[in-house]
């Protein structure tokens, strides 16, 4: 039977109490970065408010129901992509992105941020859409886009963009046709490519005056075909919504056309009914903030953490006399059973059979899965060799890949080598990934890296029958180990979008709770599916 686990931890120890000193400054980094974006957005408040409009912000603010839970994504993304200055960069790739209720049903909301750079299409922006695209079709969430993109920035045109930047707009025909409504409001321009955001959306709203979609604008169709046209003409709200049909409704500003994207998701028919309430674990989560360490060879008790998130600090253990460096256990969530698999070590030949079994039993019993991810990797050696590591090691990917239940992932300490594929990684499709703000992420440690290539130098060297230099040899190895550190961290590899953002580990139980309740309310949710996408009438 589940059993309330006992923590052996000390959070009044010195060593705890400089773990949560490290970890809250990494945490006041990350808010810090995110109110980078907003503050620079918020700098074109005037030209806003004389344009009689809404700052990006308060139009997801005034979408999203009061009070309710709002999930952002990706916050962090081209954070270091856009410029190389870790005081200059300006992450969240030009948007605003997460899950939130509106009139009752939880959607995706994205939102461009128009108050940088008027809304211009960035690299990792693109990527970001695409990802929140794909979570939205995963757990059948309504897409709910706030438009207002100058489109691609021209100065800075790259073919592959234009040629991927299709990818967005197959995806919306693609949540279309799975019986899954797409949303748009017209807040502003939408050029070129940009129009097929309305062309290819279920419902369309435009904004009196403020609305534009049109596949060529007046100086593009004046040097393309020489007709002068205005923008009205070619593309204004009032033409769509009266002359070619694009918009279904005319809003006179930015309020009433977020009243409106209220009222369509209010008649979807899409609520569902509350979640009973739960006991919480009987463990503190402020303990989360030091439990580990940011030197992550320290070990820690991956058991510490997830008493700290399960209803009632319960955990039902899975064989835990063998492979004991890989965890597996089961408890609840806010209700939902879960299966956990964590790491207390490498993955040794034991550990891998023990969560390849596991993996299976929860699929059988259909419990989500919950990887901690907190390993080196997969156990190096002759004995691990011989004892046969590389296939057991496949059968778990095996069984990672194939999974039938819903996998989240939490990149709590270490995610090294191919420990990052087997604890399902971002290469592995996790429903949601999620770091810890002192994750790292990385092939090897940065010290092992640099170890192996000075000895690869060192050995090549020797064969030539030159003496390596020390001095040269040192200025490698430190090198070598700042480049793997720079990459590993957490919010580095946040704005490559290698997870779907960074979070506080206090939070850690609310985040998986709301991933738990998309997955659920997904699996009961009954679409209604077309051969095609709803077009455009």
């Amino acid at each position: 039977m589940s059993a309330v686990f006992t923590s052996r931890f000390n959070p009044g120890s010195a060593e705890a109490t400089q773990r949560r000193a490290a970890l809250q400054a990494r945490l006041d980094a990350l808010r810090a970065l995110e109110e980078r974006a907003a503050a620079a957005s918020a700098r074109s408040l005037p030209q806003f408010e004389k344009r009689g409009q809404l700052l990006p912000r308060q139009r997801v603010a005034l979408l999203l129901d009061a009070g309710a839970p709002w999930l952002p994504l990706c916050t962090l993304a081209g954070y270091l992509q856009d410029v190389k200055d870790p005081e200059k960069s300006v992450p969240g790739g030009g948007m605003v992105a997460g899950i939130g209720f509106v009139s009752g049903v939880r959607c995706m909301v994205v939102a461009s941020d128009s108050g940088i750079e008027a809304g211009a299409i960035q690299p990792m922006g693109l990527e970001k859409i695409l990802r929140v695209q794909e979570i939205a079709l995963q757990n059948r969430l309504p897409f709910i886009h706030l438009v207002e993109s100058a489109g691609a920035n021209l100065m800075r045109y790259r073919v592959e963009g234009f040629v991927h930047g299709g990818t967005l707009f197959r995806n919306l025909a693609r949540l279309s046709a799975a019986g899954i409504p797409v949303i748009t409001v017209q807040h502003g321009s939408g050029t070129a490519g940009g129009a097929y955001m309305p062309g290819l959306s279920d419902v369309v709203i435009m904004v009196q005056g403020r609305s534009r979609a049109f596949l060529a604008g007046p100086p593009l169709l004046k040097a393309a075909t020489g007709e002068i046209a205005t923008e009205e003409e070619l593309g204004g709200a009032e033409m769509h919504t009266a002359v070619s049909g694009l918009g279904e409704y005319l809003a006179r500003d930015d309020r009433e056309a977020i009243g409106l994207a209220r009222d369509v998701v209010a008649q979807l028919g899409w609520n569902m009914p509350p979640r009973t309430s739960t006991p919480g674990p009987t463990l503190p989560a402020d303990d989360l903030l030091s439990l580990m360490s940011a030197d992550l060879r320290q070990p820690v008790d991956m058991r510490e953490v997830m008493a700290r998130l399960v209803d009632g600090s319960e955990l039902l253990e899975f064989k835990a006399r063998y492979g004991m460096a890989t965890l597996c256990a089961q408890g609840r969530i806010g209700g939902h059973a879960v299966g956990f698999i964590s790491n207390n070590g490498p993955i040794d030949v034991a550990g891998a059979n023990k969560a390849t079994h596991f993996i299976q039993w929860m699929c059988q019993l259909g419990h989500p899965i919950i990887y901690l991810q907190n390993t080196t990797g997969y156990m190096v050696g002759k004995d691990s060799e011989q004892g046969g590591m590389i296939k057991h090691g496949s059968k778990m990917i095996q069984a990672v890949t194939n999974a039938t239940v819903p996998q989240i992932t939490i990149q709590c300490g270490a995610s090294f080598g191919a420990g990052n594929y087997g604890m399902c990684g971002r290469g592995y499709a996790p429903r949601f990934l999620f770091c810890w703000p002192g994750a790292k992420t990385a092939v090897m440690g940065g010290e092992q890296a640099a170890r192996t290539m000075q000895i690869v130098t060192e050995a090549a060297l020797a064969r030539k029958g030159i003496t390596p230099d020390p001095a040269e040899s040192q200025a490698q190895f430190d090198k070598i180990v700042a480049m793997f550190e720079a990459q590993a961290d957490a919010f580095y590899t946040s704005g490559l979008l290698l997870d779907d953002g960074v979070i506080d580990p206090r939070d850690t139980r609310a985040v998986l709770a709301f991933c738990l309740d998309t997955c659920a309310e997904a699996q009961a949710r009954t679409l209604r599916p077309l051969s095609f996408g709803v077009a455009r009438m």
